[in-house]
């Protein structure tokens, strides 16, 4: 997507006079840009402050008398030394499609006396372009630029990217809910954001929301055509009379039934009435043709006939009576291709009688530019909060697009068929003192991580480790704990996790890294072991905890303990049902107590019969 130019349609400030205020289709925002408190304007309207919607800061108009809204005269702006070269609105928004109007000055607020340049993007798209110089009237006097866009995710992220040193700026925001189908969306498609080239209404001033009491359920402001007429032919306007005009405010683009109350057409029969709308080439255009045949004198088809010719090129033949009858509004609209030439000629060339026009619209068709893809976008919103990224970063809106400007710091992305992807993340000596978000394990196509030489805490998240990770660089920060095993799955080539507060066994296929021609540094990190040149790791423990070796060694002594608990249960149990008396009988006892008395007398004769024997004495004994 290349750069618009700052050709877009822009409306200047003009001073209104109070209006009631209109209902719009369905939600809208009215933000003050460095406004500090919410108000309601002399128009009735509600404005918000916008202090909840962004960062920034905040400046205000160097001759704030010449501006008559209190929106018009605040304004923010992005320094990108303090707030990096992108930052961004993210205003909560349902699914669907959307019409968005800022408007931007400069009018010196900063007395540096030089315009700034940058660039604008909704929802990741690029659609404005500011190069300085900008033209002195609006600089000055700030200028209105307006579109339409879809959105999917529940958010409209508006985004500033600075060009050079520049700070962008920005005096206020509207946002207003529009028909789904609006605009040909069924059939041209709604992946585009239509950016104003020219809304015109024929006949009559300026008029819209904010700007006089008519009411435009999508919030449109509708300019007067006198600018981009060719001066050369003379025209002459058309007013219904005070007639009411039928089929204006329909479905699905309800056009504003003031719209077809005015016309103009030539004062010289023959003559053709032409259009000329700068434009940026090489992009699609949808051009918009509002009619309503409301001069009386016209009530037969075939009284007014006109052809349209496109850049020359004759497209459509319009007969209004014919089409809706009188005094009934009648659209047609066109897609003109690839244009290659500026400016766009829009041409009413007569067939019969003077051509007639009450309005005329001409959006650029800007493709919506690829997105980040949901889950690594909503991943890298988690690290930004895990981190603790510092607003100088630019951290805002989608990491990767537009893809025509840099992404966030230190972020690489590549284009894929489903999206765009996050690749590398360089955010080594940066200061950060957060932790590693678990979410990190969405990047599946991070290839490169570097988060050195932080204050970084916590342990690893278990999913670090994706295939597709070749360099890792967590050097010089406080991460505690474990080194998760994942890490050997990955295809690693340079892992440095020096000086950190790792400990435990380190991964086999961790460390084979530097076994196969890679780099692995683990010094510094005092609890790590398991490898060679590291201490060996403790028999029973490992990691802070239980090692595998250490559980099967208290698993066996548990099985040893309860199999001689559960043998002495047995043994019990069988005491208690045989209840044996082991006690001998009396009788026994009896005997072997006489038995023992006889034992003893003769022993004691013998003793004594011994004794005699020794004195001289023949022992006698009485035979029986």
């Amino acid at each position: 997507m290349f750069p618009l130019l700052l050709q877009l349609f822009l409306f200047p400030f003009i001073a209104s006079a109070a209006s009631p205020s209109r209902s719009s289709y369905g939600l809208s925002y009215s933000i003050d840009c460095g406004g500090i408190s919410n108000f309601t304007s002399d128009l009735n309207r509600q404005w918000l402050s916008d202090r909840y919607f962004t960062g920034g800061a905040i400046g205000t108009v160097a001759e704030p008398q010449h501006f008559t809204q209190p929106q018009e005269r605040t304004l923010r702006f992005f320094p990108p030394n303090s707030f990096g070269k992108k930052s961004c609105y993210s205003i909560p928004v349902p699914p669907g499609r959307f019409y968005l109007r800022t408007f931007t000055v400069y009018d010196n607020y900063d007395s540096k006396m030089r315009n700034p340049s940058f660039d604008v993007s909704i929802e990741g798209t690029l659609v404005f372009s500011w190069r300085s110089p900008w033209p002195e009237p609006v600089a000055r006097s700030g200028a209105y630029a307006d579109l339409f866009f879809p959105a999917a995710d529940g958010s409209a992220d508006l985004c500033f990217y600075s060009i050079a040193t520049d700070p962008p700026v920005v005096a206020s925001i509207e946002i207003f809910q529009i028909d789904s189908l609006a605009y040909d969306a069924a059939t041209a498609g709604s992946d585009f954001v239509l950016v104003n080239y020219g809304r015109l209404s024929c006949g009559s001033a300026l008029f819209g929301p904010g700007f006089t009491n008519h009411s435009d359920l999508f919030g449109r402001v509708w300019q007067s055509d006198a600018d981009f007429r060719d001066p050369k032919v003379k025209v002459k306007a058309l007013s219904s009379g005070g007639r009411k005009v039928l089929g204006g405010a329909h479905a699905p683009n309800y056009f504003p039934p003031q719209l077809y109350l005015t016309a103009v057409t030539v004062e010289q029969p023959g003559v053709g009435l032409e259009y000329l709308l700068q434009v940026d080439t090489r992009l699609d255009y949808m051009v918009w043709f509002h009619f309503a045949e409301i001069d009386s004198s016209i009530n037969a088809a075939g009284q007014r006939v006109f052809n349209i010719l496109i850049n020359g090129k004759n497209v459509a033949s319009i007969d209004i009576f014919k089409a809706v009858g009188g005094f009934a509004a009648f659209d047609w609209h066109y897609i003109a291709k690839n244009l290659t030439t500026s400016p766009l000629s829009l041409k009413l060339v007569p067939v019969v009688g003077q051509p007639v026009i009450c309005g005329l619209e001409n959006y650029a068709m800007v493709p919506l530019d690829l997105a980040s893809l949901p889950g690594q976008a909503s991943a890298m919103r988690a690290l930004k909060e895990s981190l603790r990224i510092p607003d100088r970063m630019g951290w805002n809106g989608d990491p990767c697009a537009p893809t025509t400007w840099d992404a966030w710091e230190g972020v690489t992305c590549h284009r894929t068929e489903e999206g765009l992807v996050i690749t590398q993340l360089d955010l080594g000596s940066q200061g950060l003192k957060g932790y590693v978000s678990d979410q990190i394990s969405q990047l599946s196509n991070l290839v490169s991580l570097n988060l050195s030489s932080n204050s970084l805490k916590g342990e690893l998240p278990s999913g670090l480790g994706q295939k597709s990770l070749t360099k890792l660089d967590l050097s010089g920060n406080q991460f505690t704990g474990s080194i998760p095993e994942s890490l050997g799955s990955s295809n690693l080539q340079l892992v440095l996790l020096n000086d950190n507060e790792l400990e435990g066994q380190v991964p086999e296929k961790l460390y084979s890294v530097g076994v196969h021609g890679g780099v692995i540094d683990l010094s510094g990190n005092n609890g790590l072991c398991g490898v060679p040149s590291l201490p060996a790791c403790p028999f029973f423990w490992d990691k802070r905890k239980l090692s595998t070796r250490g559980k099967i060694a208290i698993g066996l002594s548990c099985g040893v303990v309860i199999s001689i608990l559960l043998l002495l249960y047995v043994v019990c149990i069988k005491r208690g049902r045989n209840d044996y008396d082991f006690g001998p009988p009396q009788d026994l006892l009896s005997s072997a107590i006489a038995s023992k008395r006889n034992k003893y007398q003769r022993q004691k004769m013998l003793l004594e019969m011994e004794s005699q024997h020794s004195d001289g004495y023949v022992a006698r004994v009485n035979p029986h």
